[in-house]
């Protein structure tokens, strides 16, 4: 029949094209309406995505400042400052906490006299209710700069050890921020940290030396920062004579099995050791700072005799100078030995 009537044919052929087309598009305007259909019922069901009210600023550390105590260095505070916000060139501005158990604000006019700040609060964290509160949280959190003050190494660790508060400063340490302290607020920074509290009064040289076990603890996984690792940090240093201390701090560490060996980090009053983001240590200020390292077990180190450990390697760092912690230098160090509690030599 077609071959008969050939026009009945392409009449045929295209009504059935153009059916086809408008089912297409009816089918293709049911998908589109269906899917916006579904996606507005999706968006009012969901719950809006949350975004946080402020912006955290990009900060170019991580560094620290780690002073000797007594009066501050305070260009190494305002290094500190540089160093997170881009250089002392920049524009941008950071935020500064300081933290400390006990004392005033003292710091916060000298401290908002420097360039780059935005603004500086002191925090005064007396107990462990007050280290976990939500508000100190956000504030510490959103700070580019901590710095601890000076006080007792032992109301630190106990009042702030395993809170939210430890928690909130690795996080400024994470995303590249300064974490720096002076004398005590120094000292908790080390993988191994002298808590002093086993006695009312830190121990001293000649005590440790005699009995390295008598009144000496030591707190451990506080903060682990990545270039202080292995360390004992120590303060107040040549002014108080506490390279035997330090030594005893050292031994102790491989005689109790924390580890094969331990770098003693000692900084000197009115001094800060500047550690850089590549782990490079810069001495600024008035004195020296010391790295003593004790890398083989003592040969006497146990309760109530005197200590005797031969060959402490040891490196003055004068003001200035610089410090590889990534890999201590083969050369530059002189020995020095411990016998029955006594020095073999002067050992500063």
């Amino acid at each position: 029949m077609t071959k008969a009537f050939p026009h009945i044919s392409r009449r045929l052929q295209n009504a059935k094209h153009s059916l086809l087309r408008m089912v297409n598009r009816i089918i293709d305007r049911l998908t589109r309406n269906l899917r916006r259909f579904f996606q507005d019922i999706i968006a009012d069901i969901q719950p809006p995505s949350s975004k946080p009210g402020y912006k955290l600023p990009q900060l170019a550390g991580p560094v620290h400042n780690l002073g000797g105590g007594g009066p501050d260095v305070d260009d190494a505070i305002q290094w500190m400052i540089n160093q997170v916000r881009g250089g002392s060139l920049n524009d941008n501005k950071v935020n500064v906490l300081v933290i400390r158990a006990a004392g005033d604000d003292n710091y916060n006019e000298l401290i908002y006299r420097m360039k780059g700040v935005k603004y500086v609060e002191t925090l005064i964290i007396r107990n462990r209710q007050e280290a976990n509160r939500t508000d100190i949280f956000d504030k510490v959190r959103n700070a580019g700069v901590i710095f601890f003050a000076g006080g007792d190494q032992c109301e630190y660790i106990r009042h702030w050890k395993n809170t939210k508060l430890e928690v909130a400063i690795k996080s400024v340490y994470d995303k590249g921020g300064a974490i720096g302290g002076t004398s005590a607020g120094a000292m908790i920074q080390s993988e191994y940290v002298y808590d002093s509290c086993a006695c009312e009064d830190s121990i001293e040289t000649s005590a440790a030396l005699d009995d390295p076990y008598g009144n000496i603890t030591f707190t451990y996984n506080f903060f682990q920062w990545k270039y202080l690792r292995g360390t004992i940090i120590d303060t107040h240093f040549d002014e108080r004579k506490r390279m035997g201390r330090i030594m005893v701090f050292i031994a102790r560490q491989i005689q109790d099995g924390v580890s094969p060996t331990a770098l003693g980090i000692a900084i000197s009053e009115e001094t800060s050791l500047l550690v850089d983001k590549y782990g490079i240590a810069k001495v600024m200020g008035k004195g020296a700072a010391y790295f003593i390292l004790g890398d083989h077990p003592p040969e006497i180190c146990q309760k109530g005799t005197p200590l005797t450990y031969h060959d402490y390697k040891i490196w003055r760092v004068p003001r200035g100078d610089t410090f590889d912690l990534n890999k201590l230098p083969s050369r530059g160090y002189y020995l020095r030995s411990v016998k029955r509690g006594r020095f073999d030599s002067d050992p500063y």
